[in-house]
């Protein structure tokens, strides 16, 4: 019996999972799809969940004026950015409750059916069970949907997060270690002890639901191609029970999109909290290769790039010190520790933008990175450090607010971080995903409206790629 607890040897794990024909996959999926007439919204809790797709808009409010252009698009699917990973409880309550009423709301004017999936960390953290939870409600008491279940799918191929025999892994080099066991799982606000899916579910749920009354859907099933047997599983799913996904790789997710296509034509009604993966293949966004410097920077510039890190990840942290090997790239610690000397702190924010527009107009490019350390303020002050976070937070998206010069690009490091500079730096009320610069790294083109309109802007997840994959990207963009 595998225990939830023990790490495994990743080759072992993935040569012992059955193949299948995934030509044959492909062809049932694209009928599946072809009348599947019901728009997708995905609501991303941080920018990082556009990274397996790509000509697909991203809307950085819920207004009713957004959501119906979304509906209006020709494309089946849109995200819309909560960002909520970022924010209270509270927030990310009323905000749910906001985003659901309205996208009733235009459902309704346009006669539409539509599927939500609640996008969250593929390391299973986030504002869970609570989000799924508010929209469930507000879209029952507003229209006449009952949920059935909740799709439970935390799979993410590029990052490395896999899911076996129902426990949840993050991939560690040749290991596959249980996320239980990760520094993902030991996060301040997000954090919990569960590996297997059932078990977590129950533990984030305090109980109300369990690992018992979930359904499982094994890799055996999925290689086998039991379609009808995985259509009637999720068939027999009542009371908002979960359902729990097990995949390594995306014909597992086609697989499982075929019967969940099928659960919902015939009826079914099911909420989804899902990684990234789900997205693309339910959306129909087809394979594209990596985006080169040509296809992100159509206008010559002589001006640098500019590089903001704040995710405090340890993998960011090795990722940093890698980047600092590039001798064409100038660096600057903002000691963002000096938020506690308001004066001295306010004198730190002014030197740091200052610096930056001397040097990226002189053709420089620059990495602004915050100081690695934590501020910890020590025993039940949580509450305090959240408010000198957001006022951190602040201070690095005003580099990009306060800045004359345009950068030739600009890459945000962490969740976050990219959130704050793409919504409030750069203003951005629409933007296009163009793909991704690396496995799991999108680029946004900014809309017309924004403060720098078509710039290449990487969202770089904290938990993403090895330690050279931020050197890498930064120089396809400055070759």
């Amino acid at each position: 019996m595998i225990k939830s607890n023990e790490k495994r040897v990743a080759k072992d794990v993935f040569n012992s999972i059955p193949s299948v024909d995934e030509n044959v996959v492909n062809e049932i999926l694209q009928k599946e799809l072809v009348d599947f007439n019901k728009k997708i919204i995905v609501l991303d809790d941080d920018p990082t969940g556009v990274q397996t797709i790509h000509d697909i808009s991203v809307y950085t409010d819920w207004s009713v004026d957004s959501i119906t252009k979304g509906f209006l698009e020709e494309k089946s699917m849109f995200f819309i950015l909560t960002n909520s990973r970022g924010l209270t409880e509270d927030e990310t309550e009323k905000a749910h409750k906001e985003i659901a009423a309205n996208v009733v709301e235009v459902a309704k004017k346009y006669n539409k059916e539509f599927v939500i999936i609640s996008r969250g960390d593929s390391t299973l953290r986030g504002h869970y069970p609570l989000e799924t939870e508010v929209l469930k409600d507000t879209v029952e008491t507003d229209a006449d949907i009952k949920f059935d279940g909740e799709v439970i799918f935390p799979f993410f191929k590029e990052g490395g997060r896999f899911t076996v025999d129902n426990i949840h892994y993050v991939q560690y080099d040749e290991y596959l270690v249980p996320a239980g066991e990760t520094e993902f799982a030991k996060d301040r606000t997000f954090g919990y002890e569960r590996s297997h899916l059932g078990e977590w579910v129950e533990e984030k749920s305090n109980g109300q639901f369990t690992a018992e009354n979930t359904t499982y859907i094994s890799l055996q099933q999925i290689r086998a191609l039991d379609i009808d047997g995985i259509t009637n599983q999720l068939l027999a799913v009542q009371g908002f029970n979960k359902v729990i996904v097990n995949a390594v790789d995306y014909v597992d997710v086609k697989i499982l999109t075929i019967a969940l296509v099928k659960a919902m034509k015939i009826g079914k009604d099911f909420m989804f909290r899902s990684a990234a993966a789900l997205t693309k293949i339910i959306g129909g966004v087809s394979d594209k290769g990596l985006l080169t410097k040509e296809e992100l920077m159509k206008e010559k510039s002589e001006n640098g790039g500019l590089i903001i890190v704040g995710s405090h990840v340890k993998k960011t942290t090795e990722q940093l010190e890698e980047l600092k090997t590039c001798s064409f790239i100038e660096f600057i610690e903002f000691n963002c520790h000096l938020v506690l000397e308001p004066d001295r702190f306010k004198e730190e924010i002014n030197r740091v933008i200052e610096t930056c527009e001397s040097l990226i107009s002189s053709g420089k490019t620059v990495a602004v990175y915050t100081k690695r350390e934590r501020l910890d303020l020590g025993e039940n002050k949580k509450k305090e450090e959240l408010m000198l976070s957001v006022k951190i937070s602040d201070a690095v998206t005003s580099i990009v607010q306060r800045l004359k010069v345009r950068p030739n690009y600009i890459v945000a490091k962490g969740g976050i971080t990219s959130s704050d500079i793409g919504v409030k730096g750069l203003e951005v009320k629409r933007a296009t995903v163009a793909g991704q610069i690396k496995p799991g790294i999108p680029v946004w083109v900014t809309g017309t409206e924004s403060k720098f309109p078509g710039i290449a802007y990487v969202i770089f997840p904290g938990n993403v790629g090895t330690k050279d994959t931020l050197r890498e990207a930064v120089e396809i963009l400055s070759r």
